[in-house]
């Protein structure tokens, strides 16, 4: 991610903002444990389904480190589901932004679990892209003076500063165009105009 850890651990780290970076979740009621209710809809091809759940996150904070624990179930209650992720936020020391590492497991049971397990790949691959994007876009600078300016790659001239140029040396004349207020002369070497 192209933003300081700082700032990435920031969102990260607030249930609020990690919800509205993942589409079809909700953020419910917190208790007195510290835990909180969740809802999460999923499609599984042309079916949609809405699972409940009581959720718990411990943070470390000095570590940037994070576990995330749920249990719940479908909306029907015909499938229950258990499951838990740790992640970590550290520097990129290559591009000098942030690496988010995340593992996780989820145990299902009842009625949708084979339905489920045979699409969780492809849901939980398109949803990992769309969180990654929504992340990104959410730890994006909100003031230009807290951007940071990074280097645009360098352009290769289009085919007619190509061709301006190439004329230009075979007359001997100065490629670059001429500004208003600034005059320019070429000797012509021979050629007329």
């Amino acid at each position: 991610m192209p933003s300081p850890p700082a700032r990435v651990w920031e969102i990260i780290s607030d249930p609020s903002a990690v919800v509205s970076c993942v589409g079809g979740a909700e953020l419910g009621e917190s208790h007195d444990d510290g835990s909180f209710d969740g809802v999460l809809v999923v499609r599984f091809g042309g079916i949609r389904v809405k699972f409940a759940a009581r959720i718990t996150l411990e943070l470390d904070q000095d570590e940037r480190e994070g576990r995330l624990t749920a249990r719940g179930r479908d909306g029907q209650g015909a499938t229950r589901f258990s499951g838990g992720a740790v992640f970590r936020v550290t520097e990129d020391t290559v591009t000098g932004g942030t690496q988010v590492a995340m593992t996780g497991e989820m145990n299902l049971s009842g009625k949708l679990a084979p339905l489920i397990e045979s699409g969780a790949g492809v849901v939980v691959a398109r949803m990992a892209r769309e969180f990654s994007a929504a992340l990104v876009e959410r730890c994006a600078p909100t003031d230009t003076a807290d951007a940071t300016p990074i280097a645009a790659p360098a352009e290769r001239p289009g085919l007619w500063q190509r061709l301006r140029a190439r004329l230009a040396r075979l007359f001997g004349r100065d490629p670059s165009p001429t500004r208003p207020g600034k005059a320019t002369s070429t000797p012509s070497r021979g050629v007329r105009p």
